[in-house]
């Protein structure tokens, strides 16, 4: 009889990744793999305790989260800024800050637990090309401009449009990761991509290490300011402080 005292195991405790030292993955992340495996470490550690993933995740971490994020990559420009928009326990961001070293990667946050939880994460990994914010994305309108935008399990096309196609500078291209109704959210959200400036939805397959499974991305491209107007900018947000910030402002709570 078990004690009371005594927490039962957690049902994901005994589940190991089917994908811990596989050889393709420091192929698959080249020069970025240190970073990587130190994220997957910390992730692996902290996330059930704070919050981050479930505890089945732990034994998925590979595959589900930290290899899709790296699938966005390649659809993404080597330098300029990137937003990851709701970045949450850092996917894809801080993978897409990892592995675009040239470009500024801005963690965009809007609850407080987890940018603390991004800023050591950034600190730890030395990852000196992202920073963390914390706010909403539509109160970033008219703030902060992008050459890209990232997001990943945020929320449907037709309110994903509305919260970052408005951040891209005319030129600039959403990709975000979706699974099997991509087809049917874009056709939803054609109208507010059109009325945003957004052309037309690309739904593209995302490939990774040989024999895993590919994901899919959706690619649109901001071809013009559309004829939406523009929200008035509420907050700047608050960049988040860290050791290694050099530029650490405090601001309003978004």
């Amino acid at each position: 009889m078990r004690s009371e005292s005594v927490p039962a195991p957690d049902a994901g405790d005994h589940l190991v990744d089917p994908l811990q030292d596989d050889p393709r993955l420091p192929t698959l992340f080249g020069a970025s793999w240190p970073a990587v495996q130190g994220f997957h470490g910390l992730l692996r550690d902290q996330g059930v305790l704070r919050g981050l993933v479930g505890p089945r995740e732990v034994a998925r971490l590979w595959e589900r989260h930290l290899v899709n994020s790296a699938a966005v990559v390649p659809f993404l420009p080597e330098t300029g800024r990137i937003v990851d928009v709701g970045s949450g326990a850092g996917l894809p961001g801080v993978v897409v800050a990892a592995m675009r070293p040239d470009a500024e990667v801005v963690l965009l946050e809007p609850m407080e637990r987890r940018t603390d939880w991004l800023s050591e994460v950034v600190d730890t990994l030395g990852l000196d090309n992202a920073r963390v914010l914390r706010g909403r994305a539509e109160d970033q309108i008219g703030l902060l401009e992008a050459d890209a935008v990232t997001a990943r399990a945020v929320a449907a096309l037709d309110k994903l449009y509305g919260w970052t196609l408005p951040l891209l500078r005319v030129g600039g291209r959403l990709v975000a990761l979706k699974g099997g109704r991509a087809a049917d959210e874009a056709v939803a959200a054609e109208a507010t991509g059109v009325r945003l400036g957004g052309g037309a939805a690309r739904i593209l397959e995302a490939p990774t290490a040989p024999g895993l499974e590919s994901t899919s991305v959706v690619v649109v491209e901001r071809t013009s300011r559309g004829t939406a107007p523009a929200p008035t900018p509420v907050s700047r947000g608050t960049e988040s402080r860290s050791r290694r910030a050099r530029r650490s402002t405090k601001g309003p709570r978004a």
